[in-house]
């Protein structure tokens, strides 16, 4: 997986490629990065990348000219179905992201990611180049970047040989639930103790705990994925019995 990133501040997303699992996955040689300074690809000697808005308005909108010559710098000028990378605006006006478009993306040869900022970018770059155009959530940021690194993030840890399968297989949104609580030493902190089931060894035991803590804090935390889950039919016969017997018990104690 290649992650290229078009920036006017290719400093932000450098640090995050140079540090922790990101920067041990490129040096194995199973993430490639490449950050693009679309200053690089301004006309004039102050590197000018922003102007005004067509019909007024407040702030200032990033130049079509550099954008482009800076896609079609990293291989994006021509739109070729067999040879394309996936190019994506970081925009809140997007669609939303999600763990399931992040395995989708995750799947691609190359992800290049325009990171706007300011009011944005003109539509015309959005209209001939973008492939997609994505917001990371209902709220509006000032750094292109900062979105473009949530991606970056959820994708590159589901790349083959980036994190071990098993660590993958029981998080939040894995199977329509949230992550079971997690604890570890000491057993007694604070005067709070790790639950006993936990220190008795007892595999099948812990797995059902986890699996009902599961349940139990999707109903509390994100009970939209408990009717998601339903709606689509992804729960198991054992998940729905223990979504069924919470549900109960509390209609029952109201």
């Amino acid at each position: 997986m290649k992650y290229t990133v078009l920036t006017l501040f290719p400093e932000i997303t450098d640090v995050f490629f140079s540090t922790s699992i990101m920067a041990k996955a490129i040096k194995r040689g199973i993430i490639e990065y490449q950050a693009v300074n679309i200053r690089d690809y301004a006309f004039d000697k102050h590197k000018t990348c922003d102007d005004a808005p067509y019909g007024g308005g407040p702030g200032m909108l990033m130049l079509p000219e550099p954008l482009k010559l800076a896609l079609e710098a990293v291989g994006c000028g021509h739109r070729q179905k067999e040879d394309r990378r996936r190019v994506i605006y970081l925009s809140p006006s997007g669609k939303p992201f999600n763990q399931e478009l992040a395995k989708e993306l995750a799947s691609e040869r190359e992800l290049v990611l325009i990171c706007g900022r300011y009011e944005g970018i003109d539509q015309r770059i959005i209209d001939r180049y973008a492939d997609d155009e994505i917001s990371t959530g209902d709220y509006v940021l000032s750094s292109g970047e900062i979105a473009a690194l949530a991606i970056i993030d959820a994708t590159y840890r589901l790349v083959d040989n980036v994190i071990c399968a098993e660590s993958l297989a029981e998080e939040s949104f894995s199977d329509g639930l949230l992550e079971y609580p997690q604890f570890t030493r000491p057993e007694d902190f604070d005067t709070i103790k790790v639950p006993e089931v936990l220190l008795s060894g007892h595999h099948e035991q812990i797995r059902l705990w986890r699996l009902e803590k599961r349940v139990e804090k999707t109903l509390r935390q994100r009970p939209d994925l408990i009717q998601r889950g339903r709606e689509l039919g992804i729960f198991n016969k054992e998940i729905i019995n223990i979504i069924d017997r919470l549900t109960a018990g509390s209609a029952g104690a109201g």
